[in-house]
């Protein structure tokens, strides 16, 4: 081995001194790539931001009035949430463009004034009525003058075309008869000839829209105290050019169990009152006619106390947590978060997360819901919020990334939110960050664990990052 060290530099210099090695092929250098820049994010498109801000300027009941007007006119086919994006903007420019007018994207006073005229004109001709239909419990939209036809059958009421071609079946099924897991089996059963071309499943609801070569269908349930209520919409596929419009009113129109909704008055359109997210009251005072209401999430922290947001106190005189009488501790510096104390309040909150997340991170969101077990939302970071498909009593959710760790709070649900067959579709929601929870909890003296969790800690789906947490979601309700 001596040897070969000391021979082979020799031989190689003495090889180089007379060429002999130059004869020897050279492998060729591998070829360098250039690294691929980072995409650009397109530019912001000037016209879409200046009808973005004229639009969220405007009162959120003027905003989801105005979407549902592009509903009945035929030229908008999303949810009437309030919140402006592309498909409301390209709604307003087809709109414009109809009318004659110049495709801004952009309503002036008079364009709002000839949209609802136009909107309220297609509502009477439909002879579209908000009733309750007394058989299964719901209450619907019903466009009467294509649906004069009606009928009771088991469960509930159907209403349909003189020439059988649309029909709206309402059902109703009590506790224990089935569940949402068979309907939802039977709904998107594979059939000849039948095509689901959407599908969504939830703990407490259902959707499936189907098509075959002659018809289309909506099929929506929900399960409540009160048992499963739903309905169902068939029509010729030859009518969806008029017919899609109504599926979409009939949906935003739909309220399964009236009987936990607040009460609210009825807008242009007649429109039932969405059902919120109950929470069994709790037991009022001797003597007194307390009413409870859903006011929000609590994340439960150990030593009898409670983290939530300030928002979800803003009209509770009497807050309780799970049932129990809170008092207001301390609220932070900010006004943006509150921690409550009430007897028997125990667990644990999980690790906290100080660092920023990225735009478009997988998250997800943790509300307290009626029947006591916590709802589990898949959601998506945007600038300083999340996008989620939240409900009613989400402030103060908690909101987690996929190993588990707080990232934050929600910090606001809107006070009147327009839902879509009782849900509320995926929107943008402002979080308070997991360092100013960190923060506050800090000046606090409740003590809690920050920084990445070790790999064998961190959970790969869904589930597993909301297992541990479940337990410290409750409810925050208010008697008034």
């Amino acid at each position: 081995m001596n040897a070969f060290r000391t021979g082979f530099p020799a031989l190689l210099a003495a090889g180089l001194a007379s060429g002999a090695l130059a004869q020897a092929p050279v492998p060729p250098a591998p070829p360098v790539r250039p690294k691929p820049a980072a995409p650009i994010p397109p530019a912001p498109d000037p016209a879409f931001e200046a009808a973005r801000t004229a639009f969220e300027a405007l009162p959120e009941a003027e905003r989801r009035g105005l979407q549902d007007a592009l509903v009945w006119t035929g030229d908008y086919n999303g949810v009437t949430t309030g919140a402006f994006g592309k498909r409301s903007f390209e709604g307003i420019q087809t709109y414009q463009t109809r009318t004659g007018a110049a495709p801004t994207g952009l309503l002036t006073a008079a364009e709002r004034a000839a949209l609802k005229r136009e909107a309220e004109e297609a509502r009477r001709a439909a002879r579209f009525k908000v009733q309750p239909d007394p058989v299964s419990g719901a209450v619907i939209g019903v466009p009467e003058a294509l649906l004069p036809r009606r009928t009771a059958i088991p469960g509930g009421t159907r209403w349909q075309s003189p020439d059988g071609r649309v029909t709206l079946d309402t059902k109703s099924f009590p506790q224990g008869e089935t569940s949402l897991d068979a309907l939802f089996e039977r709904a998107t059963a594979a059939m000849p000839g039948r095509k689901v071309t959407y599908k969504l499943k939830k703990p407490d609801f259902i959707v499936v829209t189907a098509e075959t070569a002659g018809g289309r269908s909506y099929i929506r349930y929900a399960e409540g105290p009160a048992g499963i209520r739903g309905f169902t919409l068939g029509y010729d596929r030859a009518l969806a050019e008029s017919v899609d419009r109504l599926v979409i009113a009939v949906a935003n129109n739909f309220t399964p169990f009236p009987e936990e909704a607040p009460a609210a008055a009825a807008g242009p359109t007649q429109r039932a009152p969405a059902p919120a997210m109950a929470v069994a009251p709790a037991a009022p005072p001797s003597g007194a006619q307390a009413e409870a209401r859903p006011a929000g999430t609590g994340l439960l922290l150990g030593g009898g106390r409670a983290l939530t947001v300030a928002s979800v106190l803003e009209a509770c005189a009497a807050p309780r947590v799970a049932g129990a009488a809170a008092r207001i501790e301390r609220r932070d510096a900010a006004g943006s978060l509150v921690l409550l104390s009430a007897e028997g309040l125990a667990g644990a909150p999980p690790p906290l997360r100080t660092e920023a997340v990225s735009e478009g991170e997988a998250l997800l969101v943790l509300g307290a819901q009626a029947n006591g077990r916590p709802s589990v939302a898949p959601a998506a970071a945007v600038v300083e919020g999340v996008y989620a498909p939240l409900q009613p009593g989400a402030a103060g959710a908690p909101v987690l990334d996929r190993s588990g760790r707080l990232v934050g709070l929600v910090a606001r649900f809107p006070a009147a939110p327009r839902l879509v067959a009782g849900v509320m579709p995926p929107t943008r929601y402002g979080i308070v960050p997991g360092k100013a929870v960190a923060v506050f909890l800090g000046e606090s003296g409740v003590p809690g664990k920050t920084g990445a969790l070790p790999a064998k800690d961190a959970a790969t789906t869904l589930g597993g990052a909301a297992a541990p947490v479940l337990g410290a979601v409750v409810a925050i309700t208010c008697t008034r």
